[in-house]
Parts: C-alpha cells; structure tokens; sequence
C-alpha cells in the first residue's frame, strides 16, 4: 500500500516505527498462521494433516480476498505469537500449553506445571498494533465517583462488542470503591497515591507510582486534569514488582506477609517496551493439586522470564479471573465462583485508537 493512499489520521504511525504491510506480505503471514482447531486451540500433529486440507482450502479464498481489498488496517502485521520464551518455559517447565488466536494482534496461552503445581492464564498484546488498547471498565457508575461492585463477565457484557478479553483490577473496599486511582470512561473517579497502571491512545503504558495534584488532578506517566481526561485509562494495584527490568526493592520487606510470601490466586500486568508486548496473566490458587498460587516473587520472576521491565500486582485470591470472548478462561478459588470486583482491566479492539497517531504528541510513560 503506498503512502498516498493513507487516511491522514494514520500518518503518523511512522513516528512510533509502525509500517504498512504490502499485500504480499499481508498473504505470507496468512500462510503461516498456527493450525487451530474448531474450539482455537493448538492442534497435534495428525489433526494437523486432516485440518490442513480444509483449512489450505479456505486459505486460498482469503488470500483471494485480501488481494482484493483496497484498504487494510493500518498496522504491520501480528506477530505470530503461538512461540513463548525459551527462559519462560524453562522456568516453569509446563506439561501443557496451549494456545488461543483471540483476534490480530492478541492471543491466550494456557500452561499448567506440576512444578507448582501452577494453572497459568496469559493474554499477549501485542502493541505495534495501533487499534488495540486497553480500557478500565468501573462498577457503579450511577453517580460519578459512586461505589459499585459487578462480576468480570458481566463488566465486558455491558461494554460491548469491542471488549475482547478482561482481567480483575484494583483491590477494592467492602463499599466497592478502589483502594487506588481510577480513570475511565472519560472521567477521573477516584484520584489516590497509589501504584497504578496507565495507558492512553498513542503512548507506551506506564507502570509506577501515581501522584496526586493539589488540584485535583492526578499525575500518572502524564499530567491528567480532573476536567479534561480524555482516553487515558488508569487502574490501581499493589505492589509494584518490576521497575527499569529491576524487582522493586520494597518487595523484600514484604517477605514476611503472608500477602507477598503465601502462593495465592494472582493476577498482574507486564510491560516488555523492547518487544512492544503487554501481559495480562492470572495464576490460579488455592486449589490443591490443580493449582496452588504463587508468591509475589514468583509472579516477578516469571515476568522476568517473558522479557518484561515493568509489571505490576493487581487484585489476587478470590477476586482474580480471565474473560476471554465473554467467558471465564480461569478458575476463581470462590466456592461461588467468580467474585464482584471493583474493576477491570479490558482489550479493546478499535480502529479509533489509531487517530491518535496523528494528532499532537502526548506525553506518555514507560
């Protein structure tokens, strides 16, 4: 595709070393996408052969089509992202992995271990891709600022058909409001000094330590005033587990807390900035030989492994889950299920993020 036919609001994804695939490219990547079975997940090598023929089949009309489309998304293509670390699997040297194409840019890996024995949910985005982001989606918006509660699965069923997978966020009150900040929906609805995650169209994330204005405002990877918040996204979470590709040293004293030295259900956010990759992972707990939790340390060292500098601990036990396609991928520890939480923290497929690539240069983090 060459320059002169982009959109003007996409022009700008060269700034940030985003190219536009050429078409055969665009075919090649087709060719080479893991052979999934009917319910997504990776398939052996003798389901491959039977599969194949259908799927080289379908093959040949998509590259048919593809070459017929004037206009694709305005993106280098997805990575193939079916391949994890060689110093992630030696780390936790899983019996079983599996892998699920949630959608261009984003797929969901599953592990087990009996190293743990550890059950691992991973979500990989990967953001080179300018119509992926992430959004908070908050609980208890009758009044702005107000308390609220909702299961995971229902927060991604009321935010439409855009949100394509969701973790649980912040930690959060018997009240159900967050013990961090909270920026969403084009408001700032709570605002506390707290670690926090952040993102907004057209920046890198941002994991450290939000800081209040004495306005109001809220400083977290950029300066967010109360009346004017535009997209940018933030969610609490504690504590922070890696800083500059360094474990935060607070983690130590944490030692001795049966929060931080305990192996509980957990659930965390990564950033790798060379690998242009956000993690999502949940690590079920508290369920015997299916999955015992791990430490804080643990949930560091395994980011580590996956290559990210910056990771942060959100919500863990009852509260963590994985919504991916609307459905609970993990399994809650709760004898009920899955818990009212105070947020989540969703992918969004939309072509409207890559707008922003053209406007003016926001200040961002990471």
């Amino acid at each position: 595709m060459r320059r002169a036919f982009m959109a003007p609001e996409y022009r700008g994804m060269h700034d940030r070393g985003l190219s536009y695939p050429s078409r055969s490219a665009m075919i090649g990547e087709l060719a080479v996408l893991p052979l999934l079975g009917p319910n997504g997940l990776t398939m052996g090598r003798r389901e491959n052969s039977l599969w194949g023929g259908r799927c080289a089949r379908a093959l040949a009309g998509l590259a048919a089509l593809v070459v017929g489309v004037s206009c694709m998304p305005p993106d280098v293509p997805s990575r193939l992202s079916g391949s994890l670390p060689k110093a992630f699997l030696a780390r936790l040297e899983p019996d079983s992995v599996r892998v699920r194409f949630v959608r261009e840019g984003l797929s969901y890996h599953y592990l087990w271990s009996p190293k743990g024995p550890w059950a691992i949910h991973m979500l990989r985005l990967d953001l080179r891709r300018c119509d992926l982001g992430v959004e908070v989606l908050p609980a208890g918006l009758a009044d702005p600022g107000g308390p609220g509660l909702s299961t995971v699965t229902n927060l991604v069923r009321e935010a439409g058909p855009l949100v394509v997978a969701a973790v649980n966020g912040d930690f959060f009150t018997p009240e159900g409001r967050p013990v961090g900040p909270e920026v969403a929906v084009g408001r700032l609805l709570w605002s506390r000094s707290r670690p926090a995650f952040a993102w907004q169209p057209g920046t890198d994330p941002w994991i450290g330590t939000a800081e209040l204005g004495d306005d109001g405002g809220l400083s977290a990877g950029s300066w967010i005033p109360r009346e004017k918040v535009g997209q940018t996204q933030v969610v609490g979470g504690f504590p922070e587990l890696l800083d500059g590709g360094r474990p935060v040293l607070g983690l130590a004293l944490d030692r001795s807390q049966d929060f931080a030295s305990v192996r509980h259900p957990r659930t965390a956010v990564a950033y790798d900035p060379a690998g242009q990759t956000l993690w999502l992972m949940v690590v079920d707990g508290r369920q015997g030989a299916y999955s015992s939790g791990m430490t804080l340390e643990e949930v560091t060292g395994t980011f580590e492994s996956l290559g990210a500098t910056e990771a942060l601990n959100l919500d863990g036990g009852g509260s963590s889950v994985m919504v991916v396609h609307g459905i609970a991928r993990s399994r809650p520890s709760d004898a009920d299920g899955e818990r009212a939480v105070r947020n989540a923290l969703a992918v969004v497929g939309d072509p409207e993020y890559c707008r922003a690539l053209s406007g003016p240069t926001l200040e961002g983090g990471a």
